[in-house]
């Protein structure tokens, strides 16, 4: 199997059209025309990334968020950008990236999210069509049973393997509208109002966005890493299903630049 058949399942399931313009999904470097030795799923690329790929024997690597975001004036080494390109490209090692088109599309970041919570009669909001596919910045869906405010963050918390959440003031009735934007989406808070959310998660959120809004909606955010932690998962199951006997492998290496002490 080749990379460039991997590149083409995840990019069938999700088109690099429904990236939003100032992304750069898709193929980040590296010849697409070599066979798969074994494809590293992980959020971010660093070097100890890198690392972990030539460890395992993966002349492939599978990100979330883009190595090359902003174009690159030199190549010397100065910046950990610059040493992971180096590496990479004197290993043989393609890498790939699949941001906000994984994050718009259908089953992608937001609808894996609403899976580990057990959503149901999910769907869309912040609703775009992009060339004939649907698509949207947000998922909206319903608990199996109503809950009250703790006890819906006690469970994120659970779900997503974090100690503390940041919410604004815990709302005095049930909760089980619940709508989701991974990593930096505190841009939707006012699309989930609209479309009666309880509570909105997320991994990022400005510090101004929290007022004016107690009693209103439930906001629980998370951070940005574990918001997408799962994203991993969906990027196995597409190569699995897509690319049968290419080897995949979870990045064991944290890449979350975050301490919390």
């Amino acid at each position: 199997m080749k990379i460039k058949q991997v590149l083409s399942a995840l990019e069938r399931f999700a088109p690099l059209p429904l990236q939003e313009s100032w992304d750069n999904a898709g193929l980040q470097l590296g010849l697409t025309e070599a066979e798969v030795s074994g494809a590293l799923l992980c959020l971010d690329v660093n070097e100890a990334i890198i690392d972990e790929a030539i460890r395992k024997g993966c002349n492939l690597i599978v990100s979330h968020h883009p190595l090359l975001f902003r174009g690159l004036k030199q190549i010397s080494g100065q910046d950990y950008v610059q040493r992971c390109v180096i590496k990479a490209i004197k290993h043989d090692i393609v890498i790939v990236s699949m941001h906000t088109n994984m994050d718009n599309a259908l089953d992608g970041v937001n609808w894996k999210i609403a899976e580990r919570l057990g959503l149901k009669a999910c769907q869309f909001f912040a609703q775009k069509t992009v060339d004939g596919i649907e698509a949207g910045s947000g998922v909206v869906g319903d608990l199996l049973s109503a809950m009250d405010a703790r006890a819906f963050v006690e469970l994120v918390k659970k779900q997503f393997i974090v100690q503390c959440a940041q919410c604004n003031v815990l709302l005095e009735r049930p909760i089980r509208k619940v709508a989701i934007c991974g990593g930096a989406g505190d841009f939707l808070l006012p699309d989930a109002i609209s479309q009666g959310a309880d509570a909105f998660i997320t991994g990022e959120m400005h510090y101004h966005q929290y007022f004016g809004h107690d009693q209103e909606i439930q906001i629980c955010v998370i951070g940005h890493y574990q918001s997408e932690q799962f994203t991993c998962e969906i990027f196995r199951d597409i190569i699995q299903k897509e690319c049968p006997g290419v080897r995949t492998e979870i990045a064991e290496t944290s890449t979350n630049p975050i301490v919390y002490i």
